[in-house]
């Protein structure tokens, strides 16, 4: 199966959504907490399993996900929040995905980058400020 960079936004955007406070761990489903129209019971169960390997969300007890399809989660990691905050913007994650598309692939790594980039120039336009 081919990853999809919607498919990762949209539920990293459920998952912060999810996070409880630091001493709190959710038992979460991703055939319950986890469903994006659109998409299909198998395709949201192996996004996730590329979303709790990237290290992106921080796994109470540091277990991957049950058969079942369920997992301990406590919250995104700081590398996850950073992925959100730099695609949060739709018109900033338009160009991303442009950009990603144009290069003719993308990791998930490269996605946040671009979407860093992005932030920076707009940031830079807006307060005419380099951020080198």
């Amino acid at each position: 199966m081919q990853r999809d960079p919607e498919l990762i936004r949209q539920l990293m955007l459920k998952l912060e959504g999810l996070s409880k406070p630091a001493t709190a761990i959710a038992m979460v489903s991703y055939k319950k907490d986890l469903t994006i129209p659109g998409y299909d019971d198998d395709q949201v169960y192996y996004h996730v399993g590329q979303i709790l390997q990237s290290g992106w969300v921080d796994l109470a007890g540091g277990k991957g996900m049950t058969p079942s399809g369920q997992f301990s989660f406590r919250a995104l990691t700081p590398k996850g929040h950073d992925f959100i905050d730099s695609v949060r913007d739709d018109a900033i994650w338009a160009l991303t995905k442009k950009g990603a598309t144009a290069a003719g692939g993308f990791t998930l790594d490269t996605l946040a980058a671009l979407g860093k980039g992005f932030i920076k120039k707009q940031i830079e336009k807006l307060t005419d400020i380099e951020m080198g």
